[in-house]
């Protein structure tokens, strides 16, 4: 259908156009939130507004940032983040990668069962188990913790599916080939399986860290110092702090919270585009 369609120049340079089009209203907000952080509040707020800073790129406003991190210690919470989503992405890799493996390739009894009510969990809202969480951390000790932000979400059933459908999709004959060869069902996995299924792990691993590192009511509850806030907190006390009055502080913070993931994102963009088409999850 695309092929009839695409048939002349024509078609090809209208196609392009359309496309350019849209990526340019998608990119527009996040060029406006950049150029904003190099602009006073006085012109950030005129009418008609101005797309670019006044003056030559040496006279912008990069001292914004410096002032963001003076005011609010939102280095110290953009560790957190990074050490949050770092260590939340690593372990749901390896626990998807054990359960979806285990699911796809291990028959046990009642398999099926378990596997269907493991996905049936992703259709609980967060608002029901929110409260059980919390007395959940409150009885461990973990409240105002970072490990009440890592510990609670290594597993997930959306990953467990995910590479599932992976390893599914796999010829079985590699793994009977390698265990007649001595290979044991560990080296399978990790020697001959894993390398095969890199798109998929890096389509979760993207999912993992955009998840991880916009979350906001989990640490907004569970986090009361500031030593350990995050990010997202970060952004809504400075916010709370300045969003009336210096709007060119808040823009200058929500860019370098939004900074790591569009370069995650631009760097993986390629296996995270595979892994979706591979995985059948492109209707999503």
């Amino acid at each position: 259908m695309a092929q009839s369609f695409l048939r002349t120049p024509f078609e090809k340079a209208l196609a392009y156009a359309l496309l350019i089009g849209l990526g340019f209203i998608m990119v527009l907000p996040f060029f406006y939130m950049f150029s904003a952080s190099l602009k006073q509040h006085a012109e950030i707020v005129q009418i008609p507004p101005s797309f670019f800073p006044r003056g030559l790129p040496l006279d912008w406003r990069w001292g914004n940032y410096a002032e963001v991190l003076q005011i609010v210690p939102i280095g110290t919470q953009l560790v957190n983040s990074i050490i949050v989503t770092l260590s939340v992405g690593s372990l749901q890799l390896l626990t998807s990668v054990l359960a979806g493996y285990a699911f796809a390739r291990i028959p046990f009894p009642g398999a099926n069962t378990v596997f269907s009510a493991y996905l049936g969990t992703l259709m609980v809202p967060f608002a029901v188990i929110l409260v059980p969480m919390y007395q959940l951390m409150i009885w461990l000790g973990w409240v105002d913790s970072l490990a009440a932000l890592i510990i609670p979400w290594i597993t997930t059933a959306y990953g467990t599916f995910l590479l599932c459908q992976a390893f599914m999709g796999l010829p079985r004959e590699l793994e009977e080939a390698a265990m007649i060869d001595g290979t044991s069902r560990w080296g399978a996995l990790f020697r001959v399986y894993l390398p095969l299924v890199i798109p998929t792990l890096a389509t979760l691993g993207t999912i993992a860290f955009l998840y991880s590192w916009n979350s906001f009511t989990w640490p907004l509850i569970v986090i009361n110092s500031k030593e350990h806030m995050v990010v997202t907190q970060g952004l809504m006390n400075l916010q709370a702090l300045y969003g009336g009055t210096r709007l060119d502080l808040v823009m200058a913070g929500s860019v370098m919270a939004v900074g790591p993931t569009l370069l995650i994102y631009l760097f993986f963009q390629r296996y995270f585009i595979e892994g979706v088409a591979s995985s059948g999850m492109g209707g999503r």
